[in-house]
């Protein structure tokens, strides 16, 4: 992990007006005022693909029920600019194609593990994500092969109220997806 060293800790206006140049590392996020840089592996971006696969599959099989996206900038707050690995937004509320960012926050962030971010994915940023409203997050832990599933019990709950730890034999599962159901152990496995 590398984070980027400044004299004084930057703002989501500054940070959302940097022009990137040649060089630059692929994917970096505003965390609490410092611009945190990260090269997912292989792993990370192989279930970030087959995650975002079976939403985009989910979400095509029947109408109205919205779109998954991959990594896009989403505006927290003055302080935080995060850029989950797979964001699902309802029917009504997806972004046009015309969009420039920040994106508006989701209905359900995905956070893939990464050995250099995972502190601020179960730290800083679901919290951030709490804070902010998010109805739903899953942060997929790469290193025990399960999903922790953060989730409010009902719309307006001021946190998370609901947290679930789902191993290689549960089921991913959730109320803003009806529908949608992913063996975790598909999920981790081979291919």
């Amino acid at each position: 992990m590398q984070t980027v060293t400044v004299a004084e800790r930057m703002t989501a206006e500054q940070y959302l007006a940097l022009e990137p140049t040649p060089g630059d590392p692929p994917r970096s996020e505003l965390i609490d005022g410092e611009v945190v840089v990260n090269s997912p592996r292989w792993r990370h971006q192989k279930l970030t693909g087959k995650l975002f696969v079976a939403l985009t599959e989910w979400a095509r099989a029947q109408p109205r029920r919205g779109q998954a996206s991959l990594t896009v900038d989403v505006l927290l707050d003055d302080r935080n600019v995060f850029e989950p690995d797979i964001l699902w937004y309802a029917e009504g509320h997806v972004p046009g194609d015309d969009l420039e960012p920040p994106a508006p926050i989701p209905g359900l962030a995905v956070e893939v593990r990464s050995p250099s971010t995972w502190r601020y994915d179960i730290g800083a940023k679901k919290s951030g994500y709490e804070r902010r409203g998010l109805p739903e997050l899953w942060l997929v832990d790469t290193a025990a092969d399960e999903v922790l599933a953060f989730r409010r019990s009902a719309p307006g709950v001021a946190s998370f109220d609901v947290a679930l730890e789902l191993a290689r034999d549960d089921v991913l599962e959730s109320l803003l997806l009806p529908g949608f159901s992913l063996a975790v152990g598909e999920l981790f496995g081979e291919g």
